[in-house]
């Protein structure tokens, strides 16, 4: 039988990291990806625009998206592309790191696949950071 095993504050503030650097990544790999976004500064510039999307992301994002759900619902979901580009919108206008350069095309694609490469990019992360408890030993 498994015992249950509380979050520590390191755990915590390693998920954290971990977050951070995915979103990270993620800005770098967008940016890559999309000729109209930049993000300027280096590794350091991803840092920080992260650290400021993961900000306006949950402070505004929640409140966006609580204002939003009837629409949300009603699309199915896809409003929720055009909340994730404001919030990039916000972003780029908070941080001299990360230029987007038109919001209808540009930051809805990034949008859009920003959140394909964080989501693929987490799948990634949780593999390589989940141990194999699950498994039982094989008999001999």
């Amino acid at each position: 039988m498994r015992e249950g095993r509380g979050l520590g504050w390191g755990s915590i503030f390693v998920q954290l990291f971990v977050a951070w650097a995915v979103i990270a990544v993620g800005f770098a790999i967008t940016s890559w990806l999309l000729d109209g976004m930049d993000v300027s500064g280096g590794v350091g510039g991803y840092i920080w625009v992260s650290l400021i999307f993961g900000l306006v992301n949950a402070i505004l994002g929640t409140i966006f998206r609580i204002l939003t759900l009837p629409l949300t619902v009603i699309t199915l979901g896809l409003f929720s592309i055009v909340v994730n580009a404001v919030l990039l919108s916000i972003t780029d206008a908070l941080s001299s790191h990360l230029t987007i350069d038109d919001f209808f095309w540009t930051a809805i694609w990034a949008a859009i696949i920003l959140a394909v490469v964080t989501v693929v990019l987490n799948l990634l992360v949780g593999m390589l950071m989940r141990p194999d408890q699950d498994r039982e030993p094989r008999p001999a």
